[in-house]
């Protein structure tokens, strides 16, 4: 968080903190922002922590693949829906030849078949434009640890320099709708995107394919930005979005136990 109480803090305290600045509940206080300047770690470097995130280019990104392991799995497509503001700005949909075939299995769940893509470029021939789609926005994705494993496999397989490609940093945080579902929505039995979109009155026309998942997941952030529990500030929601997915995986740990 980037907030913190009114009176002065010292900078003993903010060390203590990494930066959070945040009250012991961890949660977020949006009166004062404007008293305490911090460092917030999983920036994208261009982005001022203070600029309201509604009001930057985010890149909401989907992928289908040939299966769920990054290692040996491949993309099969890619969906990239850029909004600012609740607003559609822009849609991008690479269907990719992966190079192996698609196991009957996972074409049932996207319907993309291996001969949908046998004469579709690989995604080293598309690479560059991916990357591109991706410039001046925050990266964002439904399930993000999912998504961003595949794209750094396949970008880190194509030898492609992303290093001019501020979303694409190594240590930039991507926005995570479903961290907010399940805080948000927590009553709720499933935060499956379909069934949260659903919720909010967001259509899937195609569900299970890269841009329309990527859209409905967008819309899903911008509904779900709109609960006054989501900080305004991109580094106060950055901030807030790591608390909450490290509370969240302690509890799976401990139902798993």
């Amino acid at each position: 968080m980037t907030e913190g109480e009114g009176r002065a803090v010292t900078r003993s305290a903010r060390s203590d903190n990494d930066g959070c600045g945040c009250f012991p509940t961890g949660r977020h206080y949006p009166g004062i922002a404007h008293l305490i300047k911090t460092h917030v770690r999983g920036l994208v470097i261009s982005i001022a922590p203070e600029t309201p995130w509604q009001e930057i280019d985010i890149a909401l990104l989907d992928v289908e693949t040939t299966g769920r392991d990054a290692l040996v799995d491949r993309v099969v497509e890619v969906g990239i829906v850029v909004g600012r503001g609740g607003v559609v700005l822009r849609r991008n949909n690479w269907l990719i030849n992966p190079g192996i075939p698609i196991p009957a299995e996972v074409s049932a769940i996207h319907h993309i078949t291996t001969e949908m893509v046998d004469r579709c470029p690989r995604f080293e021939e598309v690479a560059i434009e991916i990357a591109e789609a991706l410039k001046g926005t925050i990266p964002a994705a439904y399930n993000a640890p999912f998504d961003r494993a595949f794209m750094m496999s396949e970008f880190s397989r194509a030898q492609i320099d992303t290093s001019s490609i501020g979303a694409l940093a190594h240590d930039v945080e991507w926005l995570d709708p479903l961290i907010w579902a399940r805080d948000i929505q927590s009553s709720e039995k499933s935060r499956a995107l379909s069934d949260v979109a659903t919720r909010l009155g967001i259509v899937i026309e195609n569900a299970h394919r890269a841009e329309d998942d990527a859209e409905a997941a967008l819309r899903v952030m911008f509904a779900l930005g709109r609960d006054p529990r989501v900080p305004r500030a991109y580094g106060a929601l950055v901030q807030e979005q790591r608390r909450l997915a490290q509370a969240q995986a302690a509890a799976r740990r401990t139902w798993r136990s």
